[in-house]
């Protein structure tokens, strides 16, 4: 025997003498309950075994069993035949497995007992027969914890547990009094199995023992294989091994590498030939060291014959082998981090069966992409919820996998299958490609971006954008007709890391933004199934998984300012994505007050609610209109309503806009409607109003205006009650696709119509607009019953298909425009500004979960809220027009449309926005006394027609002149131009200008 280094002497002398209460030696050393539970490392509970004694302890055919702490029931692991526990050796039992937990237990045997993560008991028995009764006689060993714990060895149980503590037995598991309380004490989990360090009890030179490692192995009939076994001992070298018994015909030993130092692992390579019949096979080896140790393992080989992947998915949505363990055989297409997608390279022939299928692995793939390999698993129908479509459509996958065998490398990956998106007939014609490489053949269009920075995932839909069903049918079979196309025609494409918040994010431009309406083609990838949002809930859709980068393009142009709606008047209105200046972590704004008893909603601390603003400033200067209705803004008096008019006004001049005074009533929710307004453009009419019915979640605001020439209408803000939550019966989700609380919806939208006259009798005008957050469709019945009322759809008039909004997957117009015919007669353009609803919600002002160098925030406009903001050009100039003689017409202090029409006249602005307008040289010879360059125009396009006039740019073609005399500029008409005989004739006199002033800004051709 090798001398012992001093430092083992040392240690063995001061080692924990062991006291023994248990017969065999064998004790009980840990238990631990939490695995898988809220705040738990370890994903799974354990149950470790020691063996305290001088001498090894044969345990195969004895039982781990649990009871609750004062059950009388017990439940039992099985411990099989030929396990033997040297002396100081652990042995750990991995049970029941939670959904939480970040670290695999790594275990002897694998059991299914759930034990408690406070309280319980577990005994250690010399058989398989369940024990009975609270306090069982019989057990080798029994460790009770917690208060309540009944058939505690000694006075007292073990201490109770937590999720993030283990009941330890002291000195390593060398201490048993027979005394729960005082053996026990707990900590950290600390799973210890036979691999770990030899842990001898009781003082003296004991020698190590050698510990082989011989798992079971499972490999394919007809398929030549070999796999290796090994052994170590922590104090000699393993030198040899040999065969216990005989092998069976077809199975041989191949090379041994002897261990090269003390602790160093010797290894036995045992080849298998390609003859070996199918079945299962006993083996067993002896391990011989140089100090004239030697122990023995057995092991199971199972040879199995190939079942094919198109085998076992089938034709259909399940596969007939779900629960079968089996052999199949294929190429690995794709890794991700739990797992690997592997395809059969030849298929079946069939195309209504995939070649391909997800092995599930748990823990990262130690395959490569290429590698030939053979799989042992159990089929598995994997669904991600518990929801009518996921049980339906679950994922057929192998998982519980006993032996992976590699049979080449480099191989080349099957060709991908061509798919037409466009072509299928549903959804469902996906699961034939389940698992697959295949190559989408369609140009996509990406249709939402919200769960990029979440999970890595955009959805892409072939024949372009998914509108919303809703948004343009009516409720009923045509739209859920739609719905299913839309679904038919879309997939995810999945960055495969499986993880939350992936870092770097993927898909992103260089601007740091990718937008639904962006392009791709060529996508190549391996197909899957799961959900389309970051909700297990949510709505599913066939995936992919690509396999090169895709590469996008932008077609449309990130909207930098709105679109021309035309008009002298803007009304907008914006969503403002819970603009709280309280935060939710207590801080505030000063002067913010507290949160509303609701609860704050916004910003979380000062840093966010600095990045919010800057967004919505940006987006409010940048609509520049002269009203806009706020939505999901902080129910705090107009606090917060002021403190983004102090900011509007820091960027765009002093008093440039003004919040409309508070209405009576402002409702108890913890969000409010408001208005802000340029009181250099419009005054006040009558008193703000609100309608607080208990109908409205949030009272209904309205304020009359008035422009200086005297023009009247009205702004009604609202914000109807949301699709989330569903309340009972029609307040549920029924399946039409309008989602819940359509029924309450509903009766807010007459109540609106019955408010309606309260607001034009205080506004003195039947000039109305309803604008804001209706949280309903086009198409849907809150909408459809104000429009079939003669309200007009505004926003329709332009433009049926505008949307403002996108939820799963689709776009939709939450956020409407409605007019009464009065206004609508005045309405020059109604449409969205797509800065919002098209953007990552990732790159919002919000800074969590967002780490170092993956922050894509930007102080912009863009994604300011979740909500397009909505844009109307209202036409409210007054007109003059004058007689055949010599007029002298005055306008207002407003904007005015002043024809004059024959005769010299006399024309006066008076203020304003102001268009002069000539339709023919019979209405030659007038004077315009106040003329404004770069503000008021001279409307001349019937005039120039008359004329035959077409030049593209009439004032650089000479077609229009202008000329100096001693009171200011004539502007003329010349017939052929610049380039032609004809004399410019006279039309008008510019009073006090100069022609340098006079540029084609001042005319509308």
């Amino acid at each position: 025997m090798r001398i012992k280094p001093l430092v083992s002497l040392l240690a063995a002398a001061f080692a924990a003498p062991a006291v023994l209460a248990s017969t065999s030696g064998v004790v009980i050393s840990q238990v631990y309950g939490g695995g898988g539970n809220s705040g738990a490392v370890y994903k799974q509970d354990f149950i470790e075994l020691f063996n305290a004694g001088a001498a090894p302890v044969a345990i195969g055919g004895w039982s781990v069993q649990y009871a609750s702490a004062t059950g009388t029931s017990w439940q039992a692991t099985a411990i099989p035949a030929g396990v033997t526990l040297q002396p100081g050796q652990y042995y750990l039992v991995r049970e029941a497995a939670g959904t939480g937990g970040t670290t695999d237990v790594v275990g002897d045997l694998t059991g299914t007992l759930a034990l408690s993560g406070t309280t319980g008991k577990v005994a250690l028995v010399k058989s398989t027969a369940a024990l009975s009764g609270a306090a069982p006689a019989g057990a080798e060993d029994l460790i009770s914890w917690g208060p309540t714990g009944t058939g505690a060895e000694g006075a007292a149980p073990a201490p109770v547990l937590t999720n993030t503590t283990a009941n330890l037995r002291a000195a390593s598991g060398c201490t048993d009094s027979n005394n729960n309380a005082a053996d026990f004490a707990t900590g950290a989990p600390t799973p210890r199995n036979t691999s770990s360090p030899v842990n001898l009890c009781g003082g003296g030179n004991v020698n190590q023992p050698i510990i082989p490692s011989c798992p079971d192995q499972a490999v394919v009939s007809g398929t030549a294989s070999s796999f290796v076994v090994s052994a170590t001992d922590s104090d000699s070298r393993v030198n040899a091994a040999s065969v216990v018994g005989a092998l069976p015909a077809g199975v041989t030993l191949g090379s041994f590498v002897g261990a090269s130092a003390d602790g160093v692992a010797a290894t036995q390579q045992i080849n298998v030939d390609n003859t070996l019949a199918a079945g299962n096979y006993n083996l067993g080896l002896k391990w011989d060291n140089d100090e004239a140790q030697t122990a023995s393992c057995t092991f199971k080989l199972s040879v199995s014959g190939v079942v094919t992947i198109p085998a076992i998915q089938g034709s259909g949505a399940k596969s007939g082998m779900d629960g079968t363990t089996v052999t199949t055989g294929g190429v690995v297409t794709k890794l991700i981090n739990n797992g690997f997608y592997l395809q059969d390279p030849d298929g079946d022939g069939d195309a209504t069966t995939s070649d391909g299928i997800f092995v599930f692995t748990s823990t990262a793939p130690t395959v490569a992409v290429g590698d030939k390999v053979n799989v042992s698993a159990k089929v598995q129908e994997y669904s991600v919820s518990s929801s009518a479509a996921s049980l339906a459509n679950p994922l057929t996958e192998l998982s519980s996998v006993t032996n992976v065998t590699v049979v080449s490398t480099g191989n080349p990956l099957p060709l991908p299958v061509e798919v037409s998106l466009a072509s299928l007939a549903s959804q469902s014609d996906m699961e034939r490609y389940e698992g697959m490489l295949v190559h989408i053949t369609d140009p996509l269009t990406v249709n939402q971006t919200n769960f990029v920075g979440s999970w890595g995932q955009l959805t892409v839909s072939a024949g372009g954008r998914t509108l919303n069903p809703t948004n343009v049918l009516r409720p009923g079979p045509a739209a859920l007709a739609m719905q299913a196309a839309n679904l038919a025609r879309s997939v995810v494409l999945d960055d495969s890391s499986a993880t939350k918040f992936p870092n770097p994010t993927p898909y992103l431009w260089q601007d740091g933004t990718v937008r639904a309406g962006d392009t791709v083609e060529g996508v190549t990838g391996v197909v899957d199934f799961g959900p389309s949002t970051d909700s297990a809930t949510g709505p599913l859709a066939y995936k992919i998984h690509p396999t090169a980068a895709p590469v996008f393009a932008r077609p449309i142009a990130r909207p930098l300012a709105p679109p021309a709606v035309g008009g002298n008047v803007r009304v907008a209105s914006s969503n403002v994505l819970n603009f709280f200046t309280t935060f939710t972590n207590g801080s505030a704004v000063p002067g913010g007050g507290a949160c509303p008893s609701a609860g704050c909603r916004g910003a979380d601390n000062q840093a966010e609610f600095d990045r919010q603003r800057t967004k919505i400033l940006a987006a409010l200067s940048g609509l520049n209109a002269d009203v806009v209705g706020l939505m999901e803004i902080q129910n705090s008096g107009n606090f917060a309503v002021q403190n983004l008019v102090d900011g509007l006004n820091a960027m765009m001049g002093v008093n440039t806009y003004a919040a409309v005074p508070l209405p009576p009533s402002t409702g108890t929710d913890a969000i409010r409607v408001a208005m802000i307004y340029k009181p250099a453009k419009l005054g006040l009419m009558g008193a703000s109003m609100s309608d607080d019915n208990a109908i409205n979640n949030r009272p209904t605001y309205a304020q009359g205006f008035v422009a200086p020439n005297g023009e009247k209408f009205a702004v009604v803000v609202n914000h109807l009650k949301s699709k989330g939550s569903c309340g009972t019966g029609l307040n549920g989700d029924t399946g039409d696709l309008q989602g819940c609380w359509n029924l309450q919806r509903k009766q807010q939208a007459q109540r609106l119509l019955d408010w309606l006259p309260t607001v034009t009798a205080t506004a003195g005008t039947d000039r109305v607009i309803m604008l804001g957050d209706f949280n309903s469709y086009a198409k849907e019945d809150p909408i459809d019953l104000l429009t079939s009322n003669g309200i007009v759809d505004l926003v329709s008039m332009f433009d049926p298909a505008d949307y403002s909004y996108v939820f799963d997957a689709s776009a939709g117009r939450l956020d409407h425009g409605l007019g009464t015919a009065a206004i609508a007669a005045k309405v020059t353009g109604a449409t969205s500004w797509h800065i919002n609803a098209d953007e990552p919600e990732w790159i919002d002002y919000n800074t969590e979960d967002k780490a170092a160098g993956n922050d894509w925030y930007q102080p912009n406009q863009f994604r300011a809220s979740d909500h397009d903001p909505m844009l109307i050009g209202l036409d409210l100039t007054k007109g003059f027009t004058g007689t055949d003689g010599r007029d002298n017409i005055v306008g207002t202090a407003g904007d005015d449309i002043i024809e004059g029409g024959p005769g010299a006249d006399t024309l006066t602005g008076n203020g304003g926005r102001n268009q002069f307008v000539y339709r023919s040289m019979g209405d030659a010879g007038d004077v315009i006394t106040d003329f404004k360059p770069g503000v008021d125009t001279l409307v001349l396009t019937k005039l120039l027609t008359a004329n035959g006039i077409a030049s593209a740019d009439p004032l650089a073609s000479g077609h229009v002149t202008c000329t100096a005399n001693a009171t200011g500029a004539i502007i003329g008409i010349d017939a052929d131009g610049a380039a032609g005989p004809i004399k410019s004739k006279p039309l008008l006199q510019l009073k006090g200008i100069a022609c340098a002033a006079v540029t084609a800004t001042s005319f509308k051709f």
